[in-house]
């Protein structure tokens, strides 16, 4: 007992700043010990430029516990009011089995699992992500799909620049229908004017008065009609060009599949499938086209392989087509998806099956037909002949007074204008819900009840033309079909689970990615009612609670980075970079300079700058980097200077993505704003700046910050994401509006990025909570732990991996590259095999060949323990001694545990002819098999799976084995 210790010091208010931070002090202690340190401060002092250091605390509130934290966050959420939506517009309310919710969407075995680059150890989500590419491809009709795309409105401009890469039409224009959802025209028409298109918005019975390379297509409308879009898709193909679809997947499971009618790309949002509106997102678009057009498909496909030993294995397939590896010529600047939410929907699509899907969808629409019946009798009448779940209603002169008399029965309609109100019924709707709105159009004395209405409407024309109802099969594959009860549902779950590595098993230190902790607290609000139900474009009065998030994180953001405002739209860390670039892009208009139009982009830079360069209509122009890996200035200014004209804005991440801090930061910002351009700069390092440097501060007009990286949203398999943009005073009236919901501070004319006005709003939370519970003290001590932890690895891995990069006094930034060439060349042992064999430990590999080929980049970040630092350093090292058995022709260079690796429960039990014992195959380390990870696949054959590209569900018989 110490009775000396204050009340202050009991309670502990800054008790989460040691939950989220790995090292203890005196682990802490050790590490500067081993860097021959006295202390974490001496450490920044020789790391972070001083020229760049912020010289004052934070202006941020100080650390709070988790318990005050969540009970200020309930407090807030109180202030979102759930009215019953029936808004429509792309947002349904929808119910999401507890079995999902539980066990997948509040589970860290799927959440904190990152992309599956590494594909032996992501068996799992990777046959998640299959059942939705399969749920896409009955549902559409089409023959192949994507493992999700960021929203509907994202996948419509996806489709518009995939129409323009194959079609044959020599046009410049591109079509969309006036009857799509209005956020969908705008992001859309955001798209095209970047890339120079003809935008014609108009009546789909002018389409053929209009040569185009292709058109969008709303199926069904946002007014709710079902149309036979059949010689719509004809005309737009008889001018070469490419009939997209935009399609509602619960209506799919009725209508005639647009494949079918002849489309030529479908897409649309499968946030209906189980995923909560949360405020706009974040949802799974789903995206599906023709087989003739796989490698101009945007974002990324699951396509089945095979192993080592022939096994059937999944991967992502034609990763060649991705920003990483094309740059400006990729297909789009897609860095992350949505995988989270895809999965969601593709088990939500499991356990309900086909029949359990048409239930819903028959039950939905049944609703619609009995309340389109009663308010005919009311008198009533509808602008759509034809529907599934959404009425036009025209009540002229009275849509005002009937939208007050809905909000005093806690419903939201559309109000379109002032004759005419929308309708849209979901899988929460009853029959309660129809007698209100029936009460709402048609007054207390309306006399319709909905039984009688049912029995009217039961055989009769229910909304959908014959010719349009659906006669394919749907979902008959077995795995649709086998988990239907809880318990195999719940086992089913857990046995993909179980084929992944995640954070909740070992450390994943992934460069450039910023794997840290999600803490609980942090992930429990996002399932809360008020802030999962919301719909994106209910009244602003109502999500009071949402607004004061929103508002307080802004200005917690705009204090770590010293931006003036900030655009929360961005719905991932490369759609930021879009938005700023749209921004400068859009001063420079405003300003009489719309011809500057070159980016200067360092050589090192990250796949996805070049990508969204070229999304803006910019011109790429590539500057040097020196020996040392930094940016070399003399290329930069010479380069600045010949292009001074056009010259539009450089992107430049900080610290660079070699892991250093630069000292010129400065000197380059100042370069680029001498000869006319903004700086951009990228903010996928900013753990490494937070309390310590202030990019608006040292020269950055703007910038993205990646929430799912510095901030705590989890990657969640690889997606989602969140990429709001900081932007100095100048740039903030250029930044993204939205049409629906406009907001206070952009111009506004401007279109949007996102289909949402705040992007994926319902996982802000996690952000927020991450602040307060840190305080600007924690933020600060996070960010110099993490590069602690970094300089551990490094000069711990230094004499056996050289490392690459290192900035002043020899001390790299908050991540290191680890030099494998040398070994290659010696051995030819690569850093793929590393990757492998680090998983036989029960690791995930650093990033891979990126920035550097033949390199590995290894990032720990603040959250991880010396003891888990030490047993991947220990790893490492074994590694080392095992490459060095083959260098020494101790080991062949093909019979090895490298080359061999990862290894499998089946290589225990097979005939053993190796010149390596079971035991260093799969328990290399003696602390291994206490907590063993078995990878379910040997080494995936990347070749076989493109060159015998199948992307969907496997056939039965194998699937049966």
């Amino acid at each position: 007992m110490n009775p000396t210790r204050s009340l202050a010091e009991l309670e502990q208010q800054d008790a989460f700043i040691r939950r989220h931070i790995g090292p203890d002090a005196e682990e802490q202690r050790s590490m500067l010990q081993a860097l021959g340190l006295s202390s974490l401060d001496e450490l920044i002092d020789q790391t972070v430029p001083r020229s760049i250091r912020l010289n004052s605390p934070l202006e941020l509130a100080g650390p709070r516990s988790e318990t005050d934290v969540l009970a200020c966050l309930r407090e807030m959420a109180a202030g979102n009011q759930l009215f019953t939506s029936c808004i429509g517009m792309g947002y349904y309310d929808t119910i999401l089995p507890p079995v999902i919710l539980r066990n997948v969407l509040e589970n860290p075995g799927w959440y904190t699992a990152y992309t599956p680059y590494q594909p032996e150890i992501s068996q799992g989500r990777l046959e998640a992500l299959l059942n939705f590419q399969q749920l896409t491809l009955d549902l559409t009709g089409m023959q192949l799909a994507n493992a999700s795309l960021l929203d509907e409105a994202t996948a419509a401009a996806e489709a518009m620049t995939l129409a323009r890469r194959v079609a044959r039409s020599p046009s410049n224009a591109f079509f969309i229908d006036q009857d799509c959802h209005p956020q969908t025209i705008s992001v859309v028409r955001t798209r095209a004017e970047a890339f120079g298109f003809e935008l014609i918005v108009g009546d789909v019975a002018q389409l053929q008065d209009h040569p185009v390379f292709g058109a969008v297509l709303q199926y069904t409308t946002t007014w709710g009609e079902v149309r036979d879009l059949r010689p719509l898709i004809e005309q737009v193909q008889a001018q070469q060009g490419l009939a997209c679809v935009a399609a509602d997947p619960l209506s799919l499971v009725l209508l005639t599949p647009p494949g079918e009618l002849g489309a030529d790309v479908v897409f649309g949002s499968s946030q209906r499938f189980g995923v909560p509106m949360g405020y706009g997102g974040p949802h799974a678009a789903f995206f599906a086209t023709r087989d003739e057009y796989k490698r101009a498909m945007p974002g990324r496909i699951i396509g089945v392989s095979v192993d080592s030993r022939g096994r059937r294995a999944l991967r992502m397939a034609l990763q060649t087509r991705e920003q990483h590896i094309r740059r400006e010529k990729a297909n789009s600047n897609i860095c992350t998806a949505q995988v989270l939410l895809a999965n969601i929907a593709g088990f939500y699509a499991v356990y309900h099956g086909p029949e359990g899907l048409r239930t819903i969808a028959e039950r939905v629409h049944r609703l619609t037909a009995i309340l389109a019946l009663g308010l005919e009798r009311c008198g009533i009448t509808r602008s759509n002949r034809h529907f599934f779940d959404t009425l036009t209603l025209r009540v002229p002169g009275q849509a005002r007074l009937i939208v007050g008399r809905a909000r005093s029965l806690r419903i939201n309609l559309r109000l379109i204008d002032t004759d005419h109100l929308g309708v849209s019924l979901d899988e929460t709707s009853t029959a309660a819900t129809v007698a209100a709105l029936l009460q709402c159009f048609a007054g207390d004395a309306h006399g319709q009840e909905v039984e009688a209405l049912d029995l009217a409407v039961r055989g009769a024309d229910t909304g959908i033309p014959l010719s349009l109802q659906r006669r394919s099969p749907l979902l008959t594959h077995p795995v649709f079909n086998s988990h239907h009860s809880e318990t195999a549902m719940l086992r089913y779950i857990k046995s993909l689970q179980n084929r992944d590595l995640a954070l909740d098993h070992a450390m994943i230190p992934l460069g450039s990615c910023t794997m840290k902790l999600n803490a609980t607290s942090e992930m429990i609000p996002i399932t809360w009612p008020e802030f999962a139900r919301m719909h994106p474009f209910a009244p602003r009065e109502q999500a009071a609670g949402y607004r004061q998030l929103i508002d307080e994180l802004e200005t917690m953001l705009r204090a770590i980075t010293g931006f003036d405002a900030i655009c929360m739209q961005p719905n991932s860390g490369a759609q930021g970079e879009y938005a700023g670039l749209l921004a400068i892009r859009k001063f420079h208009e405003a300003n009489g300079n719309g011809h500057r139009d070159v980016c200067l982009i360092p050589t090192s830079a990250h796949g996805t700058n070049p990508a969204s360069a070229q999304m803006a209509g910019m011109r790429v122009v590539l500057v040097a980097c020196d020996e040392q890996g930094n940016v070399n200035i003399d290329d930069l200014r010479a380069k600045a200077e010949a292009h001074s004209e056009h010259l539009s804005c450089l992107m430049i991440t900080y610290p660079s993505t070699h892991g250093v801090y630069e000292e010129g930061i400065g000197e380059i910002c100042d370069i680029v704003h001498r000869y006319g351009g903004q700086v951009y700069m990228d903010g996928a390092n900013l753990n490494a700046l937070v309390g310590l440097a202030r990019p608006a501060d040292f020269g950055a007009d703007v910038s993205h910050m990646n929430l799912h990286k510095t901030f705590c949203i989890p990657h969640g398999g690889g997606g989602p994401g969140m990429g709001p943009i900081g932007v100095k005073a100048h740039l903030a009236p250029y930044v993204a509006n939205h049409v629906v919901v406009p907001l206070d501070g952009p111009d506004p004319e401007n279109d949007a990025v996102s289909a949402a006005p705040w992007g994926s709003a319902s996982i802000l939370p996690i952000s927020w909570t991450y602040i307060a519970l840190m305080g600007g003290r924690g933020l600060r001590r996070a960010t110099e732990i993490a590069i602690l932890n970094a300089n551990y690895i490094a000069r711990r891995l230094g004499q056996a991996y050289p490392v690459l990069y290192s900035g002043r006094n020899g001390w790299v930034a908050h991540e290191c590259i680890l030099d494998i060439r040398p070994l290659k060349a010696a051995t030819g042992i690569t850093e793929e095999d590393i990757a492998k064999r680090l998983m036989d430990f029960g690791f995930h590999a650093p990033t891979m060949s990126f920035p550097v080929p033949g390199t590995l980049m290894v990032e720990p970040t603040e959250s991880e323990s010396k003891a888990e630092l030490d047993r991947f350093i220990d790893a490492m090292l074994t590694i080392r001694e095992e490459i060095a058995r083959v260098e020494q022709g101790q080991w062949d260079g093909e019979d090895n545990p490298l080359r061999l690796a990862p290894h499998v429960m089946a290589d225990l039990t097979s005939d053993w002819q190796r010149s390596y014992s079971r035991e260093q195959a799969v328990f290399p380390l003696p602390w291994v098999a206490a907590n063993k990870y078995w990878p379910v696949v040997n080494r995936i054959d990347n070749v076989y799976g493109d060159r015998n590209l199948f992307c969907a569900c496997p056939p039965v018989e194998e699937w049966a084995q």
